[in-house]
């Protein structure tokens, strides 16, 4: 800290200018004592100093280098040997509570003044500290040093302390020994005096602890806590009172914990981070983990050697639920890993740390008469009168209300699965590996049973999900029927319904057999049995595999196709021609039916083999013969001759396949010259037709355009006289609005000051009528105020009076109640023995003097000798022989003279 001098601006321009004149005195080896001289002339000094009371100055003895001090008030005249350091300088006053510190102390006399050494000069106590307390002012000596300016001293309040650290060993005043590292508390409320040997490192103040918490103090070095339990540096405990709590000087705060307010419903679920031993005085190892309940506590505060895990909420079971609890906490408080516990309802419990619920809480299996359950043995266990092997699996039936046993497993729950006569499952079964197709019937499945899936080809899922086939409807034609419409039940029998005049075959891969289904039928698959699926020929021209089908249309339909041909002249057409087609199924039998499906592509065969007909009718004609019979060519082509006319249709025998007609419908030149010729022909007719067509349409435009104009200016004159009488109403209506503007504006300006003047004049009377009733509340208001005052002072004075007097009469009773039990307690006789102690110890004076009579007088009161002497004479005359009395009180004796 550094040292600082608080003086006044003259002072400090005095204590300057002595500094320089100082400096000035101190010669140089260097420049020589004339030169010295020459500067002291230059920085006189004064002579005189007139010194104020509590000031002081410090004078310098150039013969002897002392230094002495100089307190006011007095005129100091300075010699020429002797000059003034510092000066003159107001003492230090400390002023009650408050301290400072003085470096470089001198050492004081038992009668208070300054030590002196043998050439005058005080005696420093160099490097020390003194701290001085309120006391008369004082000087600084030389070589004294204020290091501390005047402070006050520090207030330590309640519930406050301040962290004192020794810098010295010292012994207080109270005998104790302080060693230099030392700390310890100065508790307020109270007054901290400052030592030298000590410094505050810091304040510290109390913690409140508030109901349900509690404060976590850690030990920085070996102590006795507040409650007198000895501690180790670094360990930590938890104080719990409530109230305010000071730590101590090797105590710190860590942190402030929260009580758990537990419930019903609620647990805490605690961890032990070292062993110790709990609040509910339980031995707890280090990592064990227990739950604290409501019935242990309504709250708890964790201790510093164990962890809130978190908070666990109560289980709750009703009479149809239960639970299996892993690894169960046993008898002895230890998990049994690796067992089960079933818990079933009603029940409230809370799962212990460890435990955990298998598969959570479960609902009871409540089974109707057409629902079951499929169990699996985990383990060996007696069912009834049946002792059940691990892996064993049986099935319980409906109507029951079943809890599995912890042995037990339930695989899975069933239900009966009704089936009407056309619908139906696919059963498996598990242990031989059969599948078998159940319908028309409820059906549930058995232990060893489960539903099978049935497994399509793409194709065939398709078209069974859409429940259109692409033969049975044109408008799907070409199209490959990729979006799925619904998804299948694969357990479930495979239907499909045939259409009429339209027949499916099935081959059943197991018997290796197959059987056509005419429509309308319901088809259903049996487990080994697949549609025979067809691929079409599509498209024109055709194209291989377009249309996927399962279903075979008989007809009558037809077929479009575009053949590409070639005349004997080598003119190239393109000729587009449809067939009408039916299939022959007059003879039903096996073999007849079988022929249906013997073609996959019957489009595409049939097609290919009539193009191949016209293709070779059409080479040996020129274009221009084709051109004139190409109907009756092609028909002959195709159908052939019977009996010298034209055949009536085309049988293939391979399916049974009937091609009734062919129709032409469309005949293009493949050759680009021949196109174009033909196309110039066309255009010219066009054009011819377009010209004329152009011609007339060109007049009725003018002569529709001419009606237009004259209809145009007959509308324009109409519309101008219009105009013309909506301007002249305009300025009509403009004048009307200006007179009744102007008109209504002066009335509105009278009807407004004269609503202003009765508005004003009712506010003032009414401002006027609320003063008045203002001023009455505010007199009633006084008046009320002032009477309650004068009651409440009345009242007030006369029970002072009324307390003044019980006061009075009580301290009379108890004073003469107190003479009363001292008269009493002393006694009559020690009363009268101390009455006359006095006369009866100076009648013994007098009797061991030898006197008869004296008189003792205090020399200011006048005294009759004259007649008290003859009383003396006569009394003696008349009783020249005095009786002695002596009285004997409480074994002590008391002389008394008899009169």
């Amino acid at each position: 800290m550094s040292c600082r001098n608080k003086t006044s601006g003259k002072q400090t321009r005095r204590q300057s200018r002595s500094r320089s004149r100082s400096r000035s005195r101190s010669p140089d080896r260097s420049r020589g004592w004339r030169s010295f001289t020459r500067d002291l002339e230059e920085v006189p000094q004064e002579t005189t100093y007139r010194i104020p009371p509590y000031y002081y100055i410090h004078v310098l003895d150039s013969n002897t280098n002392v230094t002495s001090t100089q307190i006011g008030p007095q005129t100091f005249v300075r010699q020429d040997h002797k000059r003034v350091n510092t000066g003159p300088q107001k003492m230090i006053v400390v002023p009650p509570r408050h301290y400072c510190t003085i470096k470089n102390p001198v050492q004081m006399g038992v009668d208070g003044s300054p030590q002196m050494d043998d050439q005058g000069q005080v005696i420093v106590s160099f490097g020390e500290l003194e701290i001085r307390l309120h006391q008369p002012p004082f000087p600084l000596y030389p070589g004294e040093v204020l290091c501390e300016r005047v402070s006050p001293l520090k207030i330590v309040a309640a519930n406050t302390a301040l962290r004192i650290r020794a810098v010295l060993d010292y012994t207080e005043d109270d005998g104790t020994v302080r060693t230099a590292g030392d700390e310890w508390l100065f508790e307020g409320p109270g007054t901290f005096i400052p030592r030298k040997e000590t410094v505050v490192d810091e304040t510290v103040r109390a913690s409140i602890i508030m109901p349900g918490h509690g404060l976590v103090l850690r030990a920085r070095k070996e102590c006795v806590d507040r409650n007198g339990q000895h501690r180790v540096t670094g360990e930590k405990w938890l104080v719990k009172t409530n109230g305010a709590y000071l730590p101590g000087a090797y105590e710190e705060v860590v942190d402030t914990v929260k009580a758990f307010v537990l419930t019903e419903k609620k647990a805490l679920h605690m961890r032990c981070l070292q062993s110790f031993k709990d609040d509910f005085g339980v031995n707890r190892k280090n990592g064990e983990e227990w739950l604290i309940t409501m019935q242990d506590t309504e709250a708890h505060i964790p201790n510093v050697y164990e962890e809130a895990v978190g908070v666990v909420k109560i289980t709750s079971l009703t009479n149809r639920q239960y639970c299996v609890i892993l690894d169960p906490i046993g008898p002895n408080g230890k998990p049994q890993l690796g067992r089960k516990k079933l818990v079933k309802g009603e029940a409230n419990f809370f799962l212990m740390p460890g435990e955990k619920l298998e598969k959570g809480i479960q609902n009871v299996y409540i089974l109707g008469e057409d629902e079951g359950l499929v169990l699996r043995a985990n383990d060996e266990f007696k069912d009834g009168e049946e002792v059940r092997a691990p892996g064993d699996q049986w099935m319980i039936r409906g109507p029951v209300e079943y809890i599995p046993s912890i042995e037990v497993e339930v695989v899975l729950k069933r239900r009966a699965i009704p089936l009407d006569e056309n619908e139906g499952i696919y059963v498996r079964n598990m242990k031989t590996g059969k599948v078998r197709a159940i319908t028309g019937e409820t059906y549930m499945l058995k232990a060893t049973e489960e539903l099978w899936e049935k497994e399509l080809p793409d194709t065939v899922e398709m078209l069974i999900l859409s429940g259109k086939d692409p033969l049975a409807d044109r408008n799907l034609r070409g199209k490959t029927g990729d979006e799925t419409v619904r998804t299948r039940d694969k357990t479930r029998i495979v239907k499909y319904c045939v259409p009429h005049n339209a027949a499916v075959q099935i081959y059943d891969y197991k018997d290796k057999t197959s059987r056509v289904i005419f429509g309308p039928e319901l088809v259903k698959l049996g487990p080994d049995e697949q549609f025979t699926q067809l691929s079409l020929s599509g498209g024109k021209p055709k194209q291989n595999s377009m249309i996927k089908a399962i279903c075979l249309l008989l007809g009558p339909d037809f077929s479009k196709d575009v053949v590409t041909v070639e005349t004997s002249d080598h003119a190239r057409l393109s000729i587009q021609l449809a067939y009408n087609w039916h299939f022959d199924v007059s003879k039903k039998s096996p073999e007849e039916n079988a022929k249906l499906f013997s073609v996959p592509d019957f489009v595409g065969d049939s097609c290919k083999a009539i193009a191949s007909r016209v293709r070779g009718a059409v080479a040996q004609v020129p274009f221009d013969e084709f051109h004139k019979n190409s109907a009756t060519l092609i028909r002959s082509a195709v159908f052939g001759y019977e009996n010298d006319r034209i055949g009536t249709s085309l049988r293939f025998s391979q399916n049974n396949l009937v091609i009734t007609s062919v129709d032409i419908q469309s005949v293009e030149p493949v050759d680009q010259r021949t196109r174009e010729a033909l196309q110039k022909s066309v255009q010219l007719a066009i054009e011819i037709t377009t010209k004329s067509q152009e011609a007339a349409a060109k007049h009725e435009a003018e002569r529709l355009e001419q009606q237009a104009k004259g209809r145009l200016e007959r509308q324009k004159l109409q519309d101008e006289a219009e105009a013309e009488k909506a301007r002249k109403n305009l300025l009509e209506l403009q004048a009307n609005s200006a007179a009744v503007e102007s008109t209504g504006q002066a009335k509105a300006e009278a009807q407004s000051r004269a609503e202003a003047l009765k508005i004003e004049g009712e506010a003032s009377v009414a401002q006027a009528r609320l003063k008045a009733e203002a001023l009455a509340i505010e007199t009633d208001a006084e008046l009320e105020r002032l009477g309650k005052a004068r009651d409440a002072e009345l009242t007030f004075l006369g029970k002072r009076n009324r307390m003044d007097v019980e006061k009075m009469a009580e301290v009379s009773s108890i004073e003469m109640n107190k003479f009363k039990d001292m008269v009493s307690s002393i006694g009559s006789d020690t009363l009268r023995a101390m009455a006359t102690a006095g006369p009866d110890q100076q009648v013994r004076m007098l009797q061991s003097l030898g006197l008869k009579s004296t008189l003792i007088t205090d020399g200011s009161t006048p005294i009759n000798l004259f007649n008290t002497a003859a009383g003396l004479i006569g009394e003696l005359s008349a009783q020249p022989h005095a009786k002695k009395r002596r009285v004997e009180s409480d074994g002590e004796g008391t002389s008394e003279a008899a009169d």
